[in-house]
């Protein structure tokens, strides 16, 4: 099993480089989309958020207001603390569940913003790949799809692994900078660089 590790910072489009390794028959395992499966209405881990937070997290239909709970923990070191012993374990039994069903896939990707902030992960990925962007880019990005302030998408840039960091830590980089044919023409090279490495690591035990 061999096991791609794909992050980038908000507004990076490592979401567009996912999707666009799907195309190419890549499976995807997206801890994002993980955790709002996760924390959908009903399920316990939300039930479990619910409990540690209070009611207020909640909207009216019973599922999670994501901006309230945001804003709870976003300050506060020791509330996120208590949300990611909630949310981590539930989120990494899961996706080492999916990234089991995709074994017999040459590769598969794992789609992680803080993959080099968490060693569990690190310890389970075979290459890392980030999804490189200017920081003005970043925040346009990030603008246009989320509808936040400037301001307030630099606050998350600010928290998140310094860009000059993640890419020293990345074993290949894709410098999205262009429009979306160039991105995909970067991530179709890189599929083929993969595919390559597959075939030699399998010929190889």
């Amino acid at each position: 099993m061999y096991i791609i590790g794909l992050t980038g910072g908000i507004g990076s489009g490592k979401s567009e480089a996912a999707r666009l390794f799907a195309e190419l028959g890549v499976p995807i395992v997206d801890v994002d989309i993980i955790s709002h499966e996760l924390t959908a209405s009903g399920q316990t881990t939300l039930n479990k958020i619910a409990d540690t937070f209070d009611e207020t997290i909640l909207n009216n239909d019973g599922s999670l207001n994501r901006t309230s709970l945001r804003q709870k923990v976003f300050a506060d070191s020791e509330a996120r603390k208590k949300l990611e012993a909630i949310l981590h374990p539930a989120i990494y039994n899961k996706a080492t569940e999916r990234l089991q069903e995709n074994a017999s896939a040459p590769y598969q990707i794992l789609a992680i913003p803080l993959l080099f902030e968490s060693d569990r992960y690190l310890k389970i990925i075979n290459r890392s790949l980030v999804i490189d962007s200017d920081t003005k880019l970043q925040i346009a990005r990030a603008s246009k799809r989320d509808g936040l302030l400037e301001a307030d998408i630099q606050k998350i840039i600010d928290v998140q692994m310094p860009r000059e960091k993640r890419n020293a830590l990345a074993d290949d980089i894709i410098l999205n900078d262009g429009s979306i044919e160039e991105l995909k023409e970067k991530v179709k090279q890189v599929h083929e660089k993969y595919i390559h490495t597959c075939v030699i690591d399998n010929s190889n035990p």
